[in-house]
């Protein structure tokens, strides 16, 4: 009898453990029902694209970055490749020597485009890629090529040479429509200052598309892909999602996305369905910048 009841001590003292915790994130599937890291794993580990949406200084979503690359390579082994948008796409020669070894990390460092935080938060997945020998793939188009379509339209990119052109989409001018949801909402915010103009959803497509681009060009059937961008990329299945299946419709693609909330015990009606699988962290959540 006294162990029974100090079995009850120790359950009851376990479950207020668990409900006084403060968990660093929530993880709920596309209905907004609370969702296990293992089952997300058995679900998108056979996908032809993962696409995970992050904040670009979350914490929490880098560290889930390397976790999910790690645990999607335990099944796909030499059948995985990595992408992201942090690297733009006239850098894959640097990026691809780097990962044969061919110079150290000082090097690296000194000749590709880093972002301010690579060192906490990309680098763990570069090295990881690097290690077990895959491609890492840069697929975003070059921001001085991004920045000629904000000016000028799709046509700017009309008066670069052939061989500037290898790096961005060949079809965003072709496919591009203003009325999908995550660029007409851009249009709509014409007017309201600083460098919001009439091409600037143009110049977001011009990313999705190159990213799609470059996406599809390096996978093949029974290849794993799983591509890293900001979460407004993929979110509501638009954005890379949307020039995907233009491009490449039977591809099977599953997404990914973080989002902040003040209570991360239930998923906010605006979070639903904008992805497969969504990472709730808590809005006070400390930043890598």
């Amino acid at each position: 009898m006294k162990h029974y009841k100090f079995l009850i001590i120790i359950m009851a003292m376990i479950s207020f453990a668990f409900t006084t915790d403060k968990p660093a994130y929530i993880l709920y599937n596309q209905k907004g029902e609370g969702a296990k890291y293992s089952k997300m794993i058995d679900e998108i580990k056979d996908a032809d694209l993962i696409l995970f949406g992050e904040m670009h200084y979350d914490p929490i979503a880098h560290w889930l970055q390397l976790e999910i690359t790690k645990d999607v390579y335990n099944t796909k082994k030499e059948n995985l490749i990595i992408g992201s948008e942090m690297f733009e796409a006239d850098n894959q020669l640097i990026m691809n020597e780097y990962l044969e070894g061919n110079f150290a990390y000082k090097k690296f460092k000194a000749d590709i485009r880093l972002w301010p935080n690579y060192k906490t938060d990309y680098k763990p997945v570069v090295e990881f890629a690097k290690k077990k020998g895959l491609k890492f793939i840069a697929t975003n188009i070059p921001r001085r090529y991004a920045s000629i379509v904000h000016k000028k339209g799709f046509e700017g990119l009309n008066e670069l040479s052939k061989e500037a052109k290898r790096y961005f989409s060949p079809d965003m001018e072709k496919l591009y429509d203003k009325n999908v949801e995550c660029y007409a909402a851009m249009l709509k915010m014409q007017g309201m200052g600083g460098h919001v103009n009439a091409n600037f959803p143009k110049a977001q497509a011009a990313k999705d598309a190159t990213m799609a681009h470059f996406i599809i060009k390096n996978w093949k059937k029974g290849k794993t892909f799983i591509h890293f961008q900001g979460a407004y990329h993929s979110d509501n299945f638009e954005g890379i999602v949307w020039w995907i299946k233009k491009l490449k419709p039977k591809m099977k693609v599953k997404t990914i996305s973080t989002v902040y909330q003040k209570d991360i015990n239930k998923l906010e009606k605006e979070n639903i369905d904008r992805a497969n699988y969504i990472i709730v962290v808590p809005e006070n959540m400390t930043q890598t910048r």
